[in-house]
């Protein structure tokens, strides 16, 4: 009995064992299903030009939209003081319980109805604070300009980078191939009798730096990817190509012409100018401020007999009416010397600013034209020696083919090509890269692509 009851449950073990693999069979395909949908939900690779992806950069940039939300607070605020100049009318109240003379607060008799009107009509210090922050709104018009161009730069600068990187990618891949097949001749020869340990060792480690490298442009391959994608728009799954362009002609301009370019379309350079401009509103204003001041009023009032005006006027009127001037004749005023002063510093500090800027900006473009041409001549070099590379690896190709060199020198050569090929691009870039600062500097970004 004991040994039918230990073959029952060694069947019943089986039994369960089938039961549970047919279960992980049945669930498997369930659980890699969801992979494909997500490999093609955003269907084939977009192919983008470099014009293309700058105009959905600025369409979908949230710095811009930023800017332009700035821009138009900065609007509101310059109404807002320009608006005391402008009719203003107000309707209250001012009904309440007296005992005694009728007054409030304020001075003005209790009312159970009032309507008031006041307009600015000579006030120059107002004056001087609307302008200012008139010209202040203006500023931000050019920082939003300023914030479309950091977007095209950095837009076109990744959008090139991207490029440069997928072509390395190409090459370092054909190094690898090269590299294995360096290591495995080196190993058969090492076995053949015909090789140094250290030579194989060599190859290995010409094979493992390759294999690094595609790793490290990799993860620059991808970090560049998913930076056009949030600055275009895009979904985090959309595939972009990418082709390696030139910039336009127009961004080879004389350094001459670059720096009086500059001196009128630089933003930081108009910022500088834009805020002198405003120092110089507020402080005419301010010095103004011995003027006498000029506001038209005009007041409406309904008055109850409940707040004890006959008690203590001779007579009572039920409706009253005012209209004429306010003015104000400043005899003696601190407050108007201490502003004047204040305004004196801050418009000596905004001059101070804009001799500086504009300094530092001539010399900025000349050096940054400097270095265009320093990354010209580096990538003619790197051009040469490219093509120098190439004529090798065709003089080797031709002497293995007539059985002077073997497989290995006709990879190493090869490998120096591809090599070439990637200090080529890199100089290309540079290049690239500093024409985008360059013109950057010089206000010339957005006529470039127009």
């Amino acid at each position: 009995m004991q040994l039918l009851g230990r073959v029952a449950g060694m069947a019943a073990l089986l039994l369960l064992c089938r039961d549970a693999a047919r279960g992980q069979e049945a669930s498997a395909p369930k659980a890699s299903q969801p992979a494909v949908p997500e490999a093609s939900k955003d269907g084939p690779p977009l192919a983008l030009t470099l014009k293309r992806a700058i105009e959905l950069a600025l369409q979908n940039s949230k710095e811009i939209q930023v800017a332009k939300i700035q821009a138009s607070v900065a609007d509101r605020a310059a109404q807002i003081t320009k608006a005391q100049f402008m009719p203003n009318l107000y309707a209250g109240s001012g009904a309440g319980y007296t005992y005694g003379i009728p007054e409030t607060p304020g001075g003005r008799a209790p009312s159970i109805f009032n309507v008031s009107y006041t307009e600015q009509i000579f006030n120059e210090p107002l004056r001087g604070q609307a302008k200012e922050t008139e010209e202040q709104s203006k500023a931000q018009k050019i920082v939003l300009e300023d914030a479309k161009s950091n977007v095209i730069t950095r837009t076109a600068m990744a959008y090139l980078e991207l490029g440069k990187v997928r072509h390395a990618l190409e090459l370092l891949r054909k190094e690898q191939e090269s590299a294995e097949k360096i290591l495995q001749v080196t190993e058969e020869r090492q076995g053949e009798g015909y090789e140094l340990p250290v030579e194989v060792t060599k190859a290995q480690l010409t094979k493992a730096q390759v294999i690094q490298r595609i790793l490290q442009l990799e993860g620059r391959e991808d970090e560049l990817e998913v930076f056009l994608r949030y600055q275009l728009g895009f979904s985090e799954t959309q595939a972009m190509e990418v082709t390696p362009e030139e910039l336009p002609g127009e961004a080879e301009q004389a350094g001459d012409n670059l720096v009086a370019m500059a001196m009128t379309h630089n933003a930081g350079l108009q910022l500088a100018a834009s805020d002198v401009r405003a120092k110089e509103f507020r402080l005419k204003g301010e010095r103004r401020g011995y003027f006498p001041t000029l506001e038209l009023v005009s007041v409406y009032s309904l008055l109850a007999k409940f707040n004890n005006y006959s008690e203590f006027f001779q007579t009572f009127q039920r409706n009253n009416f005012n209209a004429g001037i306010d003015m104000h004749v400043p005899i003696f005023s601190a407050q108007t010397k201490a502003a004047i002063g204040m305004a004196q510093i801050n418009l000596e500090a905004a001059k101070v600013n804009l001799t500086n800027k504009k300094t530092e900006l001539t010399a900025d473009v000349r050096q940054k034209t400097r270095r265009v041409r320093e990354k010209d001549a580096a990538k003619e070099v790197a051009r040469l020696e490219l093509q120098l590379a190439q004529q090798n690896v065709a003089v080797f190709q031709s002497q293995f083919a007539e059985g002077k060199v073997n497989l290995r020198e006709v990879e190493k050569a090869r490998l120096e090509e591809n090599e070439r090929w990637m200090l080529y691009l890199d100089a290309n870039f540079q290049k690239q890269q500093a024409q985008l600062e360059l013109l950057k500097t010089a206000g010339q970004l957005d006529k470039v692509w127009q």
